[in-house]
């Protein structure tokens, strides 16, 4: 087998349905010089032995005997015997489209301040159609198509697919690569380099299939919950060199606004006021900070401004409403819903 350009990271589990599509995606693509680290992390089904037909048919394809022992162990597992400069992720019920490794390659020779690269994805489902919201939140990542962007919009969201990236191996290696904790592994990856100055972006072409099913850690563990997405937010919030040692007001007082005032309070954030417009909240205390009406904001209260207001349209209003103050988005104020 000749050198690799590429090592695809592939741990799979009771996959045996798709993890041949989604293998033979990957070497059928026009990038020919790929390796394939295919990680068995403990199946019950026939995922090993489709595997090890895979492996015998194509000598790109390794195997990995992961033990069971989960996601974050097996992506370890993998990397260490990667032997390409660059990394790619892939989960095994989802399908590559040709050009992918082709075009994540062109772009980080053609850009070396790049750390990383997503690519844009459609959303499939064998049962029913995809929800509206997974919709929407396909379409965002689609158009987080610069570094600047993407890092503007890390705190609503995760910013990349995780199974459409591909990294640069000296990168990965040399920052610890993925943490095993009771958050959400990518989520965390995604801050932490952007938080030490890498650069990340989504290519806006297509070149992954992303396959939606109730059977998503997303939707079965509890590291992927909500709670637990608002905590990584408000641990690299609290590090913003623009939101460090100045007051913070909070733009939004309902579920995900209170849970993220209370990390950030955790984290050692000087919370001093709460914004909404429901008129039953206006003028009271909550958690004993005092909440005001959006007509109170001046843009000039020498405070840094947290935008955690998620109703479907309001970013756009607010963003609209704070730059009319005369407020740079990123300087004096961060959207993080």
């Amino acid at each position: 087998m000749r050198q690799p350009l590429v090592s695809v990271l592939l741990p799979a589990r009771n996959a045996a349905p798709t993890v041949r599509m989604a293998v033979e995606s990957l070497l059928h693509g026009t990038l020919r010089e790929v390796e394939v680290l295919a990680v068995d992390d403990g199946s019950s089904d026939r995922t090993g032995e489709v595997l090890a037909q895979l492996a015998a048919s194509d000598d790109r394809v390794r195997v990995l005997d992961g033990g069971g022992r989960g996601l974050v162990a097996a992506l370890h597992q993998a990397l260490a015997v990667a032997r390409a400069p660059y990394v790619a992720r892939m989960d095994a019920d989802d399908e590559a489209l040709p050009r992918r490794l082709e075009a994540q390659v062109q772009a980080l020779e053609a850009d070396v301040s790049l750390a990383g690269v997503g690519t844009g994805v459609e959303l499939f489902r064998d049962d029913r159609p995809v929800s509206p919201s997974l919709r929407a939140y396909a379409a965002w990542l689609n158009s987080l198509t610069s570094p600047e962007l993407l890092a503007r919009e890390r705190f609503i969201e995760s910013p990349l697919c995780h199974p459409s990236v591909c990294l640069r191996t000296e990168v990965l290696r040399g920052f610890g690569a993925w943490q095993e904790g009771d958050f959400p592994e990518d989520y965390a990856l995604w801050l932490a380099l952007l938080d030490a100055g890498y650069r990340l972006k989504t290519l806006p072409e297509v070149l992954l299939r992303w396959r939606d099913s109730d059977r998503r850690l997303t939707r079965t563990d509890a590291r992927y919950a909500q709670r637990r997405f608002t905590w990584l937010k408000a641990r690299y919030l609290a590090r913003l060199p623009a939101l460090v040692g100045r007051p913070v007001t909070v733009l939004g007082s309902g579920r995900e606004g209170l849970a993220l005032t209370r990390f950030l309070r955790a984290e050692g954030v000087r919370v001093v006021r709460l914004v909404d417009v429901n008129p039953r909240k206006v003028g009271t205390r909550i958690d004993s900070l005092p909440v005001v009406h959006p007509d109170a904001l001046t843009g000039h209260e020498g405070e840094h401004k947290v935008v955690a207001v998620g109703t479907h349209g309001a970013r756009g209003d607010v963003r609209a409403l704070l730059s009319g103050l005369g407020c740079v988005e990123g300087r004096d104020f961060t959207c993080a819903a």
